[in-house]
């Protein structure tokens, strides 16, 4: 789809997504490749971000997998529709099983959910999988055989291979370690959170209206409550939220009592907002 990596920059600038050399770089290699990323870094720098940023970029479907604990294969790649099977078993009573086994494990009972949606597409899609260090490691030998050659088997079907090759985005906070069958069939991409100037950057094509000294000094600050020892650091979203929260109060500078008063915006634990207004005396 692109000729270089320059050409991956500029596309997903055009989106307004600023991206690094790395991410830029990762993305036209899993483009080439035809390999997925998996992005792993601190919530809130970008990663969910990516994935729809690529969406958006290509013009592809985005399919999201959500993960979370306790997450099966019903929920991420197909279950049978049991309702419309029990209806159509009541229609052939009488039958014998052979007869009727054929008729209730069709493609018209099959409920496809993401991981399966994102094989049978006739159209390319992004296919994104998200916080998947959040699912147990049993639940991970899903995702192999779809990253691995993108396909899916199927007891009563056989094997579905894809029509077109997803774009894959896996994204993880690091909460575990994943398994390294899983690294293996990604291209690793870490996304760390932004220096000073890259989030000036992002908080100048973000905010419309923002003044050049204003979002400098949001940019600072942000850096140097990331160093502080806090519960959660502020994501990018949460700084682009507070530029917009001082622009809407009509405020020019992040000092003083009101811009002090908008740290809720940032911070979401009480412990935090006190470590802020102690060291930073905002």
């Amino acid at each position: 789809m692109w000729n270089s990596e320059r050409e991956v920059e500029a596309a997903l600038k055009g989106t307004g997504y600023l991206a690094t050399r790395s991410i830029a770089q990762t993305v036209f290699l899993a483009s080439r490749l035809q390999k997925p990323i998996l992005a792993e870094g601190p919530a809130g720098v970008g990663k969910t971000a990516l994935a729809l940023a690529l969406a958006e970029m290509t013009g592809r479907r985005l399919i999201r997998l959500q993960c979370y604990e306790g997450l099966d294969e019903a929920r991420a790649l197909y279950e049978w529709d049991y309702h419309k099977q029990l209806l159509r078993l009541q229609f052939d009573e009488g039958k014998q099983w052979g007869e009727v086994e054929g008729n209730i494990f069709g493609e018209e009972f099959l409920l496809a959910r993401p991981l399966l949606e994102s094989i049978r597409s006739p159209e390319p899609v992004v296919l994104l999988v998200d916080e998947v260090d959040r699912i147990e490691m049993e639940t991970e030998a899903l995702l192999l055989e779809v990253l691995d050659s993108f396909q899916v088997t199927i007891p009563e079907l056989g094997t579905i291979t894809a029509q077109s090759t997803p774009l894959v985005v896996l994204t993880s906070n690091n909460t575990r370690e994943l398994s390294e069958a899983l690294k293996r069939r990604c291209l690793y991409l870490h996304i760390d959170y932004p220096t000073p100037q890259r989030e000036h950057e992002i908080l100048a094509a973000r905010v419309p209206g923002l003044p050049e000294q204003l979002g400098a000094s949001i940019a600072a600050v942000v850096a140097s409550i990331r160093d502080l020892p806090l519960r959660k650091a502020p994501s990018v979203s949460e700084t682009i939220d507070w530029a917009r929260s001082l622009i809407a109060l009509g405020l020019d500078e992040v000092g003083g009592d009101d811009a002090g008063s908008t740290m809720n915006v940032l911070l979401k634990y009480r412990e935090d907002l006190d470590t802020v207004e102690r060291e930073l005396k905002l």
